[in-house]
């Protein structure tokens, strides 16, 4: 990777760097080009202008032998020459429809972050018999998402989505470190937002999602959410519904707070709140364990801080955060490939990727509980029965 350290990199740069580290490419792709076929015709979609590409997905297929970039499709005729020239591609369409009937590619990157179009591009996609990977937020709605995934287990085809963190190095020692007791029972989880200028239901559908993902990668599936989410100083109602320039369906509120359930006793707690941006340590999980505290600052490619607590004395206490180091790790260090050579391998395996299209819809899911519990001031099982958005 030219010396670049991965922790060094910015998040929007990871997957173009390490597609071109992976030139070997992964089985997938070798067993095809021992096998003298023809080359895989892969193909990006994108809309600049309309959320453009998002994390260099654009670029996805870079470097990768037996792959072929038939097509970029961009209604913006210069976004569509700079994409086609990032993404090598022979041939360019201002309509993404036409280019699959044409093209017929059997991959192809959805690399727009309005999720607004996530759900059409999609399904038309994965019924033209192509693998689909797809940059995040999956779906405005789990109803979305649902039909997303049918269609693609009725046609054997895989599904991920850029929820990447799930393949960060770092977050997989933790894993590993903590299913083998470093710092004992997982009791608590505690996730903030970015807390920025979108603080409140944007944040938690654009960010508050990557957490979302890495909550269930900790601790399974959630049981059930409470949640209060404000517009100024009262509660939300649908009234507040509105659409933002990344266009990722209805959010609402400037101010989220959040609690789920997990089993064995895990609890979770989401906030984003603008005016806890500070005080909060910025964008990240702090899980607290019975003998310490872990915490996933991800702000930008994720950096996983330890600190073990020290008594409370009379003159007050001080604790340090060290970076977790793999030498806690009583089992061989994790072995960790990028997200694309992932969602290639398990087409290749016939298997859910890592960062899979269920655990995108779960994340959309989470969201939608959220609003749902604001709205109706209850708690809201999972998986949800009502699977619209709450907001509309």
């Amino acid at each position: 990777m030219n010396g670049m350290k991965m922790n060094c990199m910015k998040r929007r740069t990871f997957l173009s760097v390490s597609a071109s580290a992976a030139v070997l490419g992964p089985a997938f792709i070798l067993n095809h080009v021992q096998a003298g076929a023809d080359p895989l015709r892969a193909a990006v979609i994108g809309h600049t202008g309309r959320g453009d590409y998002g994390h260099g997905l654009e670029s996805i297929f870079n470097g990768r032998p037996g792959i072929v970039v038939v097509a970029v499709a961009d209604p913006d005729p210069d976004g569509r020459s700079r994409a086609a020239a990032k993404a090598g591609a022979l041939r360019t369409y201002a309509d993404w429809r036409q280019m699959l009937e044409r093209e017929k590619p059997n991959l192809v990157s959805l690399a727009m972050r309005h999720a607004d179009q996530h759900f059409e591009i999609g399904r038309e996609v994965l019924r033209a018999g192509a693998h689909l990977y797809c940059e995040k937020p999956f779906t405005r709605t789990p109803a979305e998402a649902d039909e997303l995934l049918e269609e693609a287990a009725r046609r054997n085809l895989k599904i991920a989505v850029a929820h990447t963190y799930r393949l960060q190095q770092n977050i997989v020692r933790l894993k590993q470190a903590l299913e083998e007791g470093f710092l004992g029972e997982l009791v608590e989880m505690r996730a903030y937002g970015k807390q920025d200028a979108r603080a409140g239901g944007e944040d938690m559908m654009v960010l508050g999602s990557h957490l979302f993902d890495l909550f269930r990668m900790f601790a399974g599936d959630p049981l059930w959410c409470t949640a209060r989410v404000l517009a100024g100083d009262r509660d939300i109602t649908r009234s507040d519904a509105r659409l933002v320039k990344d266009n990722v369906g209805l959010v609402a509120g400037d101010r989220v707070f959040a609690h789920f359930a997990f089993k064995n006793g895990v609890n979770a707690t989401f906030t984003s709140a603008a005016a806890l941006r500070e005080t909060t340590a910025g964008w990240g999980i702090e899980l607290h364990c019975a003998k310490g505290v872990a915490r996933i600052h991800i702000d930008l490619e994720p950096v996983v801080f330890v600190r073990q607590s020290t008594a409370w004395q009379a003159s007050g206490r001080t604790d340090t955060w060290h970076p977790l180091s793999a030498t806690v790790l009583k089992g061989a260090e994790p072995r960790v490939t990028n997200p694309v050579t992932d969602w290639l391998d398990a087409i290749a395996e016939n298997r859910e990727p890592v960062c899979s299209g269920k655990d995108g819809a779960w994340a959309i899911e989470m969201v939608m509980g959220v609003y749902q519990a604001a709205l109706t001031e209850k708690r809201v099982w999972f998986p949800l029965t009502v699977r619209t958005h709450p907001l509309a």
